[in-house]
């Protein structure tokens, strides 16, 4: 019954997190003053090869969750197919949450709020992550691989699984921006999601939901 009690609870933060983590998402593009890592990337990518943003995105969920297998060293069908299932609807959904942000107006208000508004959308990033990494049901591949690295190799440090995590998007952008001569999603936000997403997640880890207990299975 416990277990039961435990994984219905675990199944609500996950459904919040999802809807944190798309809002946050959307919030920062809509702002253009710099997206966090991944979605700055998967912008500029979007841009260079001509591929809706939603598409993007899901087809880098699907080339992360293989690379997710290749560093467990075995294939983690529950986790393969999780992150998939995560992938593909919070693709599309950050697209069209992106829209409503738009609609309501965020790309033309003053660049002090904007400003405002995209530390807003990357700390709500930094905690949706740490909800459902602890929650630990599904995750977007891409936050399973600083998962995965976090407790495979970096002793449980959130900030060094982040910043290792980061390099494939990093090198990604460089590659399209060289491509296209145009810098899209990539600013302050960025930024500060290089500096201090992987120390706000540690924070959100202690303070948000601290009840919510990190579940490992790597």
């Amino acid at each position: 019954m416990a277990k039961m009690q435990d994984f219905k609870q675990r199944m609500d933060f996950l459904g919040l997190s999802i809807l944190m983590n798309a809002a946050g998402n959307a919030l920062t593009i809509s702002t253009d003053l710099g997206s966090a890592v991944w979605t700055g990337s998967s912008v500029n990518l979007s841009n260079w090869i001509h591929i809706p943003l939603g598409t993007t995105l899901f087809i880098y969920g699907i080339v992360i969750t293989i690379t997710n297998q290749i560093i467990l060293g075995h294939f983690d069908r529950r986790r393969f197919f999780s992150n998939l299932l995560y992938a593909f609807p919070f693709s599309y959904l950050v697209s069209f949450i992106t829209l409503f942000w738009n609609w309501v107006g965020v790309p033309h208000y003053s660049l002090i709020t904007k400003i405002f508004l995209d530390t807003v959308g990357i700390l709500v990033i930094s905690m949706a992550v740490s909800i459902y990494q602890r929650s630990n049901i599904l995750m977007h591949p891409n936050d399973d691989l600083s998962y995965i690295l976090r407790f495979k190799f970096l002793r449980g440090s959130a900030i060094l699984g982040q910043w290792v995590s980061y390099v494939p998007p990093i090198l990604i952008t460089v590659v399209s921006v060289m491509a296209t001569r145009q810098l899209k999603a990539i600013g302050y936000g960025t930024v500060l999601a290089l500096v201090a997403q992987g120390a706000m997640m540690s924070w959100s880890d202690k303070h948000i939901f601290p009840q919510l207990k990190h579940h490992v299975d790597v």
